[in-house]
């Protein structure tokens, strides 16, 4: 994952900061959410003491924010590579189902902060989390604008279809998360079926006429 923050003078306070976020992650894997763990329990698991925290975050709920970007920054960047490529409609879909589910498998741990924390974390949390998928439902919106039999599409119709499709990948997420890392079987039935729900979006997409 990329870090945030600037720790190009001082190479260990970088790996200080990426061991608490890392333990975080890893102690949110064990227990029911976030907002269960203590800053003393973070700092131990990291190796530091809790004065070493307060160098890096002022609180638990600024780390559980750094978390937040960490978890979507590199997937909307890596999103907006594949729309960009300008493939064929039915493979652009195909491929970026591939690319969220190995993004998924291989980020497991923040997929599972933030499904935990979605609605069961802390107010600034619970934000943080709902500003970074509508962003997301809004950059898609404004690709789906680019697409020819989407031009006569109003902005307040392509926000709905975009949040059909994030709805989709959304579940998609939560059924990865629910399975063994090794059933690749069951892993590529849900990614065709996900890419299935997608194309059948598209296709009712391609009918639509917004009401004036």
């Amino acid at each position: 994952m990329e870090q945030t923050g600037d720790t190009r003078r001082d190479p260990r306070r970088g790996r200080t900061r990426r061991a608490l976020l890392d333990s975080a992650l890893e102690l949110v894997e064990k227990k029911d959410n976030f907002t269960a763990l203590s800053l003393r329990l973070v700092a131990r698991k990291a190796g530091v003491v809790p004065t070493a925290f307060y160098r890096h975050f002022p609180d638990m709920d600024a780390l559980g924010l750094a978390l937040v970007d960490e978890s979507f920054r590199t997937l909307r960047q890596l999103m907006r590579d594949v729309r960009a490529v300008g493939l064929p409609q039915k493979q652009v879909i195909s491929t970026s189902v591939q690319t969220y589910v190995r993004y998924v498998r291989d980020n497991a741990r923040h997929f599972q902060f933030v499904a935990k924390e979605r609605f069961s974390g802390s107010q600034p949390i619970r934000t943080a989390i709902r500003q970074e998928i509508r962003l997301f439902t809004s950059e898609l919106a404004t690709d789906l604008s680019r697409i020819p039999f989407l031009a006569k599409v109003s902005a307040e119709d392509l926000q709905m279809m975009a949040s059909l499709v994030v709805n989709n990948m959304t579940s998609l997420t939560e059924q990865i998360l629910d399975i063994p890392v090794d059933d690749r079987a069951e892993e590529a039935f849900l990614a065709r079926v996900a890419e299935k729900q997608l194309r059948l979006i598209f296709l009712g997409a391609a009918g639509w006429r917004s009401q004036p």
